[in-house]
């Protein structure tokens, strides 16, 4: 493991969009010189306006334009860039392209090829981990057939999760409950897997049925220092895409903490790791943990742990990419904070989440304390068809759940996107669910409970009286700001029609 210094003075920035703003910030605070690459359709982006200098690099297909290493790399060259930060997605956690980075002479702000090479392929992370102790959920290896995977299910037990053995995000992964519906699902999985990854390899999962996806960010340094900076909620999903992060974890206690936070670490040291990564767990309601994978590179979500712990990540793994040791964090199993994250999608939630594409026409963020808005979108920009969804991301922080919850609602109500259909209404009625209110939930939450008319079927008891609670808080609220200020008028209003602010934009 390298453990030199090394001089880092200009970073390019192989991404776009949001993460490319907030890396560009990030080396902005430190004196370091930035390059964007974009496409055809991103020239007018933030990231390109933001950065020092800017590099074409292409047509806007992802295959023709970011995902081109020889690209990136010629671009690297030509404005004298001394490292490349990868952000997340597209070439993030291709061991090839990391190898390729550190053969021209330059700094890869991530892991070691190794590491991602390990933990990017399925089977050889659970070698891997299991050498550590690290518990796994029952499953089998990739590459056999399909009556071998039918036979293993048996084994196994219903119901089994198929999933793609070359990658994730929802890509090739299909529950299974019944021995009848497995051909099926093992045919488009592999499918599926075959598009997306260029390997149509599955492999089989139990599926933990009410379990919750839990996951721990770490930190290494090439001095050989692993940490954790403790756990973010990410039940909250659709078709296997978080939509709602929050740290710490409403269902988390002390002792369950320290074991999955030593767990994550033993896991990291399994590829002696460094840099930035994420141990994804799934948890079962009996509070038995399994490692899930390790994603070896910055979350989405990386805000909300930021939030609560002061830790600036992109700025640790600069500041581990040089060489140096880790700045010193302190103890995280106590949280003394609490931070939640929408993220904003160009999707409507009242036609099956379908993406939506299109020029914004106005876009004003909240603002007001404990707010963070992450976005690379302004109004005149264009959301086209190429990229994923996501055009930004709405954090809060204060010093309960309660209270972090009240400003997201605040901040939800605020958000103004228009031009293009988005889910800020289903994060509203999501923060009016008793059972999000109340922290009861797991992964099938969004899929089997949820919707936009009904917001939750059947919550229990426990539920009600946890989101009375917080209504009761509210209420109060409201009744300290109403005392604050001159009421107006009164007027008849015996013929007026309520409509919802969001009923009013949708018109």
């Amino acid at each position: 493991m390298p453990a030199e210094t090394r001089n880092i003075q200009k970073i390019l920035i192989a991404n776009r969009g949001e993460i490319a703003v907030r890396i560009i910030r990030a080396c902005r605070d430190l004196g370091i010189e930035t390059v964007a690459v974009y496409s055809d359709v991103d020239r007018s982006a933030l990231h390109v306006r933001y950065a020092d200098e800017a590099v074409h690099i292409g047509p806007p297909p992802p295959r023709e334009s970011y995902l081109r290493m020889d690209k990136i790399l010629e671009a690297a060259k030509l404005t004298k860039a001394s490292a490349i930060h990868p952000g997340y997605g597209f070439l993030a956690e291709n061991a090839d392209f990391a190898q390729a980075v550190a053969d021209e002479g330059l700094v890869f702000i991530g892991p070691s090829p190794h590491a991602i090479a390990t933990m990017g392929d399925k089977q050889a992370a659970r070698t891997a981990v299991k050498k550590n102790n690290v518990p796994l959920i029952p499953g089998t290896e990739p590459g056999l057939s399909d009556e071998e995977l039918i036979a293993a299910a048996e084994r196994i037990g219903y119901p089994v999760m198929v999933k793609a053995a070359a990658g994730g995000g929802g890509k090739g992964m299909r529950p299974v409950y019944n021995p009848e519906d497995l051909p099926a699902a093992l045919a488009t999985a592999h499918r599926e897997a075959e598009s997306a990854f260029g390997n149509g390899e599955v492999y089989l999962e139990k599926l933990l049925v009410g379990a919750r996806h839990i996951e721990f960010q770490i930190l290494g340094d090439m001095h050989g220092n692993i940490v954790h900076l403790g756990e973010r909620e990410c039940s909250i999903q659709r078709r296997n895409q978080k939509l709602v992060e929050e740290a710490p974890s409403p269902f988390m206690d002390e002792d369950l903490r320290r074991r999955m936070g030593e767990m994550a670490i033993a896991a990291a040291r399994s590829v002696d790791y460094y840099n930035a990564g994420t141990i994804e767990c799934m948890v079962d309601k009996d509070r038995n943990f399994y490692f899930l994978e390790m994603n070896t590179r910055l979350q989405v979500e990386h805000p909300v742990t930021e939030l609560i712990s002061g830790i600036d990540l992109v700025k640790e793994q600069i500041r581990i990419a040089r060489g140096r040791r880790m700045t010193p964090t302190e103890n995280l199993m106590h949280p003394k904070a609490w931070a939640i994250e929408c993220r904003i999608n160009a999707e409507d939630p009242y036609n099956n989440f379908i993406p939506d594409t299109g020029t914004i026409t106005i876009s004003s963020t909240p603002k007001g304390p404990g707010v963070r808005v992450d976005s690379g979108i302004y109004a005149g920009y264009e959301i086209t068809p190429y990229y994923d969804s996501m055009i930004a991301k709405l954090i809060t922080v204060g010093d309960t759940r309660n209270e972090a919850l009240l400003r997201m609602r605040r901040a939800l109500s605020e958000y103004v996107i228009m031009g293009v259909k988005n889910n800020i209404p289903f994060h509203i009625n999501l923060m009016n669910s008793v059972s999000f209110i109340a922290g009861q939930f797991d992964t099938r939450f969004i899929e089997e409970r949820f919707s936009m008319t009904t917001y939750e079927a059947n919550p229990t008891p426990a539920e009600l009286e946890t989101a009375a609670i917080v209504a009761t808080l509210v209420a109060h609220r409201r009744q300290q700001l109403a005392s604050q200020v001159v009421a107006p008028p009164k007027r008849d209003t015996s013929n007026w029609k309520w409509v919802s602010r969001w009923e009013r934009l949708r018109r």
